[in-house]
């Protein structure tokens, strides 16, 4: 130990590595293949020895020499720091260590990207990764670089998040060979700034900087032999922001175009992409006249063999680049001209040049298709380019001369002017895509993103090569300044003493370029030099510096010359360095050109004045200052203005300005191998790389340093275990740390302590993790010695209770088996002696028996003898009858015949088979046989002779008859032979009828066989026909029951699917809906902004403008239903009514004429108001005709209760008004001289009497009116014609009688409307009656539809079943179609007579508002005069005049804090504003309805949009809305929402007026309300998510620190700002459910609020999860889910179990069993695999990936395991996207919730100042 600790202390930086450690040390040796080799010494080294004896990871010995040309091998870091975010974290900073990580993190965890210090270090994967979606950049929004895992989008984060907080230029320098990613790593950082960073005007600035990628990658990019889409030139893009830090515009600058492409490409390689692109498309209209084919016809795309890329379609591509030039405001006419150009470089490289007979020179054919082609496509004379191409013009002093050129020139100038025709229309198209980008906002900061080839070295090198590397040079060295300045910067905040650190300066490489008389001075000279040529360049390059340190001649040339650059050194071919430096085109060709018919090609070649190599950024950017860190070499003349390496050492300088003036972020892009094959890492190709890029740079000046840095508090959490009980004591953690690193380091130069951070040497860090690593290595040992012994003693202690218990069952078992065995043998021996006993008595009773049994036999057989011997003797006994039955009695033979049967049976049986035992032996004997025999031959002869005799006398007769017979057939022959031909034919004849009958009686058989079948067949058939007709018959009888029950039903079942189909269909588009509105509400905010930035700008002194918020009122006002015009030409109507009252009021006390006027005016308003009914009526037997299709008839009777009361209270009104006109009547005689006041009071009483009827204004106002100019009109006639009248009675003038009149024409007119509502009532009733009819009809059709259904075939029954439906269908659709057609027509008829008509009722109104007002000043003068009324109760109403309206919007909306009514009833705003709508609708005033609503949902928007962060107040008025909503359908009239009203409640509803559509506007605003408060609520939760819930340490000392690298996580520091804990998310979630609940927010809408907030943090926390490697760790899964828990048991305690919120968790739950489960097996793999359902594969590998141990004692997940995982989850069919999206928003709902309260019983508090609403 001793020898090791002073082993550690030999390291002190990177250049002296130090010596190896003892026995089991890990060291790395260089190795030819894999450049570093792991071994393991095995032998303690000493001082003297000369080589170490290793073993290598393949258990191969091996000794490697250590002498004066070996250093000691490099030392291997802990496998605890193998794999980390950042290399700086590692604690031996060297070459091996650095390669080892990048290819663990590349290969075994697929990371691209890994921290090195200040530099990204980007390996290309060859494929495509799910890591730059949408959801990743918004993850990365707002973090800290060390808070994830390195990321392109990490460090443009923290370039935005600098220039926004700096307020400083930011630049990001991309570097890296060909085929490294440098094009993609660029765009993903310009995506990542368009995306944060969105313009704040319309012109769409970010999707016109993404649009640029294509055109560039178009005309600038090519494909190589290392890389398929490589830029072949540099860009460096400046992004513009303004102070907002928002994107204003883009500016691109280019440098170094490679033109030899257009007209050369290498084996392999392919000519930029626009050619093959056009050449993909040629065959589209646009383009026919281009001459165009296939790109193998062409000479410039066809050199290198290989025209197509793999998996890359090049007319889709050109498509994406028109689009682009599209979007970037090219014109088509410009468009069609860059192409025509393209093409016309094609043909250009097609024309064939013809040598003369002498040799010396050549021409061009005029009839070449291709040079005519050309011309006509660029628009100049054929002939003169003919000409020109093929000589030149040579001046001299004298005179000027034509000469003629040769074929090798004819082909340099040809080829000269295409790559100058290409490089200036690539000059043109980046100067247009930059106005495209330029935007007249004035630009604060930008962000430059340099996009720029690395460092390039190829087997001939050229003059490309040689700028490349010097554009590297220049940068590597502003790289090695700004590390070297930012590690002085540090250690100078830090307090650090700091001293100079020797590193490698470029600078001798760079004046050897670019110093007077350098490289580029000496090729500009001889580019000058009439007949200069490349080998006098390269000998002058000899002999000026061939004493340089970094330059060298080459032994075996001398045309070539060798750099040694930083990384590498590199041979240049001198060859074609002149030509390319002067870049010469032949003059005569360019001014053929600019006289070109076509304007654009004209303007490409005009001369520019002074013309810089770059762009400016335009006008509205701001000036950059900048100052050079190394004076500007000067030019020594303006000729070197033209010279190419002169002009691009200008830019260079430039670019070196700009970057110096900036802040600087790097990204080293790597190409891991040149096969282009995905994950496939070479060490040998990355190694040079690295050393190219400047990567092992940054690790030589930070290890020259203090490379490792902790904070004190990370210091603190990490090694508190080696501290001591007493420095633990200590409050300071500084201190402890300081005593700490006292006690175990001696030497005091390995570490220093600066204010915040302690900074250590390198390998101290590694020292501190062995220490740390035997620390617990001890205590684990101890505790596995302590568990092992509990478990080995618990373990004993459970074996010896088994045992007692063992042998207490035991003996126990055994004791009762012996008690069972003794009471066995017990019973054994009572059973044997009983049945022994039982034995010896039966037979000692079986003797005494059977004595008795033989003894009667006996003695009956002696007496049977002595009775047969009597007989036989003669002698007979005669027994008297009554024996005789008796002796024949079979009971006297039972008891003897049995016995003897059975002993004469055994007898015989014995005898019988003594003889045939007897017989057998006998028969067995030859004795017996011979016998036989002889006896069979005696017979057999006897026999023989019988037959011979007999044999004989048959011959004879048989001979004597042949005789015979032949006599008679000679005779009988004889006498037939003649009829024998007959007989013959007669035989033939028989046999052949034989033979036919024979078939016959076959065939009839056969027939017989059939018949018989087939009658079976058919009797089975019958049969089977019989069951099924029974069956079917059964089954008939039991659908038509079926049919006749469930036909009733049918309708209801149909109703429900449909509806069950429209909820779906509904929550679909509710969720579309929901969308849109979002989306609308966030265009809405944008254009408010606007809009007060406009205002803003524009205003002016003098000038009126309305303020902002009332144009967002007034756009908040578009509604569906709503209109705002409506509303406006509302208010003008009410404005004018006003006018018209006040000015009537003049008019109307002048004179008596103008109540003539009135009364014809009320006339012509009489009959108005009739075609007024008349529509009204057709609007009602619409109405009913809608009901009736409804099958709704309760409205139609609570109509006719309605009409009922109002007839009622009609009849008790006219009482009343009787009591009334007697008072009126004695009053108006007392007082005669005020007979004209008096008429004024009838008259407003008449007037208050009209008010009382709502319902029947338009025929009751024609009645009074009538009535009114009645009695106003007697006054002024004589007292005689009064008289006349019969109800002149009443009093002399009769104005009394006239009111009475006018009252019992209204009765009139109530009961005949009355009957006419009985009339209608019973029409609908017979229409009812008759639809019941027709759909009885149709309930019949299809009972017999579905019997002949039944009939058919399984197949024919569902066509049929189809086609009888899709019939059924749409029958029923043309019939709504046609039935809403009529509405529709309807309602817009009646709709426009109506708003007509009432438009003339409220001037007529408002002329006669005069009435009242007189009468009510009258009855302020003449209160004795008044009558007085009964006070009424409160009907739940409140009446608001026009005129405070406004007031109360102020009052009750804008004004109101939602503290005034926390006392009193939740939503109390909500009853109020229904209260006062209910009364609009009881005076049947839609215009106050209208414009009530309107501008309670305007002043609600308004107050939203003044509170847009404020959580109380959106919840406030969410509450309210909602309850509003509720209100307006619970008292809308709809039976469905009345189901839970009182009696009392249902009076409340609404009489006049369907809201319906007020409803739905009130839907879309509380979406938008819930919407904003989702937003707010989360943007409250959101910064406290990572950091409560992954970082926070709710379980004490669980979790370990690991050493961090140069971006240390910020919310590390124990006093951070953005540190929070669990406790303060659960406190925050507190306040948002109580006041939601206070507020009386719905419970269904308070859950779906906490979903969504929980899915916010499940979405949160898993997407940082996956995106930070720290956090990927058994202590961290279970301190997630120690958290997650606390979270579900605070959802229990408030009973949001059934929210879903719970489930939303999911995905977080799985990630922290994830972490926690093994990960070793192939049952761990399916065990995970089974329970990490919620997780996608992308996600699991991802996790898997990112595991890294805290402590030594875990284990890594190997590769291996990891494909067992994608291998059982091959078949998930899992989304591509890795994050969770985590803005994604549930739809939400608003179900109906009815109140209990009833509007009478509200009580309105003072403290609302609501005094102007009057109570009804």
């Amino acid at each position: 130990c001793i020898r090791f600790l002073v082993f550690k202390f030999f390291f002190l930086s990177f250049s002296a590595p130090p010596p190896p450690s003892p026995q089991n040390t890990k060291v790395w040796i260089p190795d030819p293949d894999e450049v570093w080799r792991s071994a393991e010494i095995i032998k303690d080294y000493k001082e003297g020895d000369k080589s170490l004896h290793l073993k290598l990871e393949d258990e191969t010995l091996y000794e490697y020499p250590v002498d004066q040309g070996n250093k000691l091998p490099f030392l291997r870091n802990p496998d605890i720091l193998v794999g980390e975010n950042d290399l700086t974290a590692l604690s031996y900073l060297h070459e091996p260590a650095v390669l080892h990580s990048l290819k663990v993190r590349f290969l075994e965890s697929n990371h691209i990207y890994t921290y090195c210090g200040i530099v990204l270090v980007a390996i290309n994967p060859y494929e495509q990764m799910p890591i730059y979606d949408q959801d990743v950049i918004y993850a990365y929004r707002d973090q800290n670089t060390g808070d994830m895992d390195p990321h392109i989008f990490a460090v443009a984060e923290e370039a935005y998040k600098q220039m926004a907080r700096d307020e400083k230029n930011q630049s990001i320098i991309v570097s890296g060979e060909s085929g490294a990613g440098k094009t993609v790593s660029a765009k993903h950082a310009m995506h990542f700034f368009a995306t944060v960073g969105g313009s704040a005007s319309e012109t769409n600035i970010e999707a016109k900087v993404l649009a640029s990628n294509p055109i560039m990658e178009a005309i600038g990019n090519a494909k190589t032999t290392r890389n398929d889409n490589s830029s072949r030139f540099g860009k460096y893009i400046q992004i513009g922001f303004d102070k907002r830090s928002r994107i204003t515009g883009a500016n691109m600058r280019t440098y170094l175009l490679e033109k030899s492409r257009v007209v050369f490409q290498a084996e392999a390689e392919r000519n930029y992409h626009i050619f093959y692109q056009l050449c993909a498309s040629a065959s589209l209209p646009d383009f026919k006249d281009l001459g165009l084919t296939c790109a193998e016809d062409f000479f410039y795309t066809s050199q290198g063999d290989n025209t197509s890329i793999d998996g890359v379609d090049d007319a889709d591509d050109f498509e994406k680049t028109r689009h682009a030039f599209t979007l970037l405001g090219v014109k088509e006419s410009h468009q069609t001209t860059i192409f025509r150009i393209i093409a016309a470089i094609l043909h250009l490289g097609n024309v064939e040049i013809q040598v003369e007979e002498d040799g010396d020179a050549c021409s061009i054919s005029s009839e070449d298709e291709h040079l005519n082609k050309f011309c006509s496509l660029l628009g100049v004379e054929c002939s003169q380019m003919q000409h020109w191409l093929c000589h030149y013009k040579l001046v001299t002093m004298a005179e000027t001369y034509v000469k003629s050129m040769s074929v090798q020139q004819v082909v340099n100038a040809r080829n000269a002017l295409a790559k100058h025709i290409y490089a200036q229309l690539f000059s043109w198209i980046v100067q247009h895509v930059n106005k495209a980008m330029h935007t007249t906002v004035k630009q604060h900061s930008f962000i430059g993103v340099l996009d720029i080839y690395g460092f390039e070295t190829f087997e001939v090198n050229s003059f490309e090569q040689f700028c490349i590397n010097y554009a590297n040079e220049k940068l590597q060295q502003q790289f090695n300044l700004h590390v070297f300045k930012l590690e002085q910067e540090e250690y100078m905040k830090e307090g650090i003493p700091w001293t100079l650190i020797d590193f490698c300066d470029n600078q001798p490489c760079i004046d050897l370029i670019e110093m007077k008389l350098g490289i580029l001075d000496l090729l500009d000279e001889e580019c000058k030099v009439p007949k200069g040529t490349d080998q006098n360049w390269a000998q002058k390059l000899y002999d000026q510096h061939a004493s340089s340190q970094h330059f060298q001649k080459p032994r075996m040339s001398n045309a070539s010359f060798i750099i040694l650059h930083f990384t590498d050194k590199v041979e240049y071919q001198s060859e074609g360095f002149l030509e390319k430096n002067r870049d010469t085109v032949y003059e005569e060709q360019i001014n053929i050109l600019k006289t070109s018919k076509y304007q654009m090609v004209a303007d490409l070649f005009q001369d520019e004045k002074d013309a810089a190599p770059t762009t400016s950024m335009g006008k509205g950017t701001s000036k950059i200052s900048v100052r050079s860190a190394r004076p500007v070499v000067k030019a020594a003349n303006k000729e070197h203005k033209k010279m190419v390496g002169h002009q691009f050492r200008n830019s260079l300088h430039l670019l070196m300005e700009t970057l110096n003036a900036t802040t600087p972020h790097y990204v080293r892009c790597i190409k891991p191998n040149d096969e282009k094959l995905p994950f496939k890492f070479d060490p040998v190709r990355v190694v040079q790389q690295l050393r190219a890029c400047g990567v092992l740079e940054t690790i030589h000046i930070s290890a020259a340093g203090f490379p490792s840095r902790w904070s004190y508090h990370d210091f603190f959490n990490r090694y508190c275990v080696l501290m001591k009980k007493r420095d633990l004591s200590k409050n300071d953690k500084k201190q402890i740390c300081q005593t700490l690193l006292e006690d175990l380091i001696t030497d005091p130069d390995k570490f220093q302590f600066g204010r915040t951070k302690i900074f250590f040497r390198a390998g101290q860090v590694a020292y501190l993790e062995k220490l740390r690593a035997v620390k617990f290595r001890a205590a684990t040992i101890t505790i596995q010695k302590t568990v092992r012994g509990w478990l080995q003693r618990v373990k004993y202690k459970r074996l010896r209770q088994a045992a007692i218990v063992i042998q207490c069952y035991t003996r126990g078992h055994l004791a009762r088996r012996l008690a069972e065995h003794l009471r066995r043998m017990r019973a054994a021996f009572i059973f044997q002696k009983q049945y022994r006993m039982l034995q010896i008595l039966r037979a000692f009773q079986r003797v005494p028996t059977a004595t008795i049994t033989m003894q009667a036999f006996a003695r009956g057989m002696f007496v049977r003898r002595i009775y047969h011997k009597v007989q036989l003797h003669g002698v007979s006994f005669h027994h008297p009858p009554e024996v005789h039955p008796w002796l024949a009695g079979p009971h006297l033979l039972l008891p003897g015949q049995g016995c003897a049967k059975f002993l004469q049976c055994y007898y015989r049986h014995m005898k019988a088979r003594q003889e045939l035992k007897a017989l057998k032996i006998e028969a067995c004997s030859a004795q017996h046989l011979k016998k036989l025999n002889i006896g069979m031959e005696n017979k057999v002869n006897k026999e023989y002779k019988l037959l011979n005799e007999q044999l004989s006398t048959l011959m004879s007769s048989y001979s004597s008859e042949v005789e015979k017979l032949k006599k008679e057939l000679a005779q009988y022959q004889q006498s037939q032979w003649g009829d024998s031909s007959q007989l013959v034919s007669l035989q033939e004849e028989v046999g052949h009828l034989q033979l036919k009958l024979e078939k016959a009686n076959s065939e009839r058989k056969v027939m017989e066989d059939s018949y018989i079948k087939e009658q079976d067949l058919l009797r089975r058939l019958i049969s089977d026909l019989e069951e099924e007709n029974a069956l079917l018959k059964q089954e008939k009888e039991e659908l038509d029951s079926s049919i006749l029950c469930q036909s009733e039903d049918e309708y209801a079942r149909n109703t429900v699917e449909e509806n069950i189909q429209m909820r779906k269909e509904l929550e679909e588009e509710r969720s579309r809906y929901q969308n849109l509105v979002k989306e609308y509400s966030a265009l809405e905010q944008r254009y408010d902004r606007l809009w007060d930035e406009i205002i803003i700008i524009q205003e002016e002194p003098g000038h009126r403008r309305n303020s902002s918020n009332q144009s967002s009122l007034e756009s908040d006002s578009n509604y569906p239903s709503v209109s705002t015009s409506e509303t406006a030409d509302a208010e003008d109507r009410t404005q004018q009514g006003r006018e018209g009252r006040g000015k009537g009021g003049g008019r109307r006390g002048k004179s008596s004429k103008r109540w003539r006027r009135k009364g014809r005016k009320e006339q012509e308003l009489e009959s108005e108001n009739r075609k007024l009914k008349n529509e009204l009526d057709e609007l009602r037997k619409a109405i009913a005709d809608q009901a009736i299709q409804n099958d709704s008839s309760s409205d139609i009777e609570d109509n006719y209760n309605l009409l009922l009361n109002q007839l009622k209270s009609a009849n008790e009104e006219l009482e009343v008004r009787k009591e009334e006109v007697l008072i009126l009547r004695a009053q108006i005689m007392k007082t005669a001289q005020q007979k004209e006041m008096a008429t004024n009071l009838v008259t407003e009483r008449v007037m208050d009497f009209v008010f009382l009827f709502p319902l029947c204004c338009w025929e009751f106002t024609d009645c009074l009116s009538d009535a009114v100019s009645a009695l106003v009109g007697s006054g002024q006639q004589d007292g005689t014609e009064s008289k006349a009248e019969d109800w002149g009675y009443l009093n002399e003038d009769g104005e009394l009688g006239l009111a009475y009149q006018g009252l019992k024409q209204v009765a009139r007119l109530l009961e005949m409307q009355l009957q006419d509502q009985r009339r209608e009532h019973e029409q609908e009733v017979e229409a009812l009656k008759n639809q019941v009819d027709v759909m009885k009809e149709e309930q019949e059709k299809q009972q017999q539809a579905f019997l002949q259904t039944l009939e058919r075939l399984p197949e024919a029954q569902v066509e049929f079943g189809l086609q009888q439906e899709i019939t059924r269908l749409t029958n029923e659709n043309l019939v709504l179609k046609e039935l809403l057609e009529k509405l529709e027509k309807n309602e817009k008829k009646l709709r426009k007579q109506l708003k007509f008509h009432l438009k003339k009722v409220r001037d007529f109104e408002a002329t006669q508002a005069i009435v009242p007002m007189r009468g009510r000043r009258w009855r302020e003068h003449n209160v004795q005069v008044a009558v007085q009324r009964k006070e009424k109760d409160f009907q739940g109403m409140l009446e608001c005049y026009n005129e405070d309206e406004p007031l109360l919007i102020q009052n009750l909306v804008t004004d109101l804090k939602p503290e005034a009514v926390s006392a009193t009833v939740p939503c109390l705003p909500a009853y109020i504003l229904y209260m006062c709508i209910r009364h609009a609708d009881y005076i049947s005033d839609e215009q106050k309805v209208h414009s009530l609503l309107t501008s309670t949902m305007n002043g609600i928007k308004k107050v939203l949009k003044k509170n847009n962060n404020d959580f109380q107040m959106t919840s406030f008025w969410l509450a309210n809305t909602c309850r509003l909503l509720h209100c307006l359908k619970q008292y809308s009239g709809d039976a469905g929402f009345m189901t839970q009203n009182t009696p009392k409640q249902n009076e409340h509803c609404l009489k006049n007026f369907d809201l319906s559509e007020y409803c739905q506007v009130l839907s879309h605003l509380s979406v938008q309300i819930y919407q904003q408060l989702i937003k707010i609520s989360e943007g409250i939760l959101q910064p406290m998510i990572v950091s409560a819930v992954l970082e926070n340490e709710s379980i004490q000392g669980l979790s370990g620190i690991k050493p961090m690298g140069y971006r240390n996580r910020s919310s590390s520091m124990p006093d951070g700002d953005s540190s929070y804990s669990l406790d303060e998310i659960i406190h925050q979630l507190n306040t948002f459910h109580s006041i939601m609940c206070d507020q009386g927010l719905d419970p269904e809408v308070v859950q779906q609020v906490f979903k969504q907030l929980f899915y916010m943090i499940n979405a949160v926390a898993l997407n940082n999860l996956l995106l930070r490697k720290d956090v990927c760790s058994w202590s961290t899964g279970m301190q997630l889910r120690f958290n997650i828990s606390q979270l579900e048991e605070w959802l229990h305690g408030k009973n949001l179990q059934q929210s879903g919120a719970a489930q939303t968790l999911d995905p977080l739950i799985q990630a922290a069993q994830l972490l926690q489960l093994k990960k070793k097996t192939s049952e761990d793999a399916e065990a995970i695999c089974s329970l990490c359902t919620s997780l996608t594969t992308q996600q699991i590998v991802k996790i898997l990936n990112l595991y890294t141990p805290v402590n030594e004692f875990e284990e890594r997940v190997t590769v291996a395991f990891i494909r067992d995982i994608q291998k059982h989850l091959q078949e998930r069919n899992d989304p591509p996207q890795l994050l969770l999206d985590f803005k994604h928003i549930f739809p939400v709902l608003f179900p109906f919730n009815p109140s209990s309260i009833t509007m009478d019983s509200i009580h309105i508090p003072a403290s609302l100042n609501l005094e102007f609403l009057k109570k009804v």
